[in-house]
């Protein structure tokens, strides 16, 4: 499987650090700061993109590759107010498009009891959800694709609340509104705590990422089932619950 990195920073080094355990190889980087703007790469010999730039350059990047059509992994945070543009795109290109907010198996397993927790807890009104995320110092987006992937799957099974609102700690929501607090620290990979509090007690949900190697590795086995949906004629927009099978 031949690979184009888009993004060569933390993760882009990690993807070419694990590429071979997948037996894949890196056929071409595209990264501005590295003075390879992706419009300048030559996208021939590549399979598949793998696409972790910042919320400024992402829905760009994506949609450059599908007009070529080349299959795009993404994990890119920030632009998904244009989500439905590539979905169109997706559509009239044929050319598939695979995107999470986080790529790590633990933590999509961590979305799917998130929503089992979120229905078993609807018929308890006297417990209040709340959300917190914790990340590295250098993340730009507040709150993170995670939480608000975890959120998506709190307000879709939550009577009474029809969206979330980021706020301090120890601030309240408006009415109606999940609560996500949303902290900065030092080089915190990932740490995501759904808590469901009560006047009596309080029950957590708690992922915690020790390494960013559980986001490369899940975004190279989307990108290996990627490249066979495509061999098997398959297209249109998918996510880890379709490489889980959840």
């Amino acid at each position: 499987m031949h690979l184009l990195l888009i993004g060569y920073g933390r993760m882009g080094q990690e993807l070419a650090a694990l590429a071979p355990a997948h037996d894949a190889t890196v056929a071409a980087i595209a990264d501005p700061r590295q003075g390879q703007p992706l419009a300048d790469t030559d996208l021939t010999g590549c399979e598949v993109a793998i696409e972790f730039s910042g919320p400024e350059a992402a829905f760009a990047n994506i949609t450059h590759c599908l007009r070529a059509g080349l299959p795009v992994v993404s994990g890119s945070t920030g632009w998904l107010a244009r989500f439905e543009e590539v979905r169109a795109l997706v559509e009239s290109t044929g050319t598939p498009f695979f995107y999470a907010s986080n790529f790590s198996v633990g933590v999509n397993l961590f979305f799917h009891f998130t929503g089992q927790l979120a229905r078993q807890m609807a018929v308890w009104p006297t417990y209040a959800p709340h959300l917190t995320e914790i990340h590295h110092t250098h993340k730009l987006d507040s709150p993170s694709g995670t939480a608000l992937t975890t959120a998506q799957a709190l307000l879709a099974h939550t009577p009474g609340l029809h969206g979330w609102q980021e706020v301090g700690e120890g601030q309240a929501a408006a009415p109606g509104h999940l609560p996500i607090v949303a902290l900065r620290e030092g080089e915190v990979v990932g740490t995501h705590i759904v808590r469901y509090e009560s006047a009596v007690d309080a029950i957590e949900l708690k992922h915690t990422a020790h390494s960013r190697a559980g986001f490369a590795d899940g975004a190279l086995r989307a990108a290996r089932w990627l490249a066979e949906a495509r061999a098997a004629g398959r297209t249109g927009v998918f996510g880890m619950n379709d490489l889980l099978g959840l």
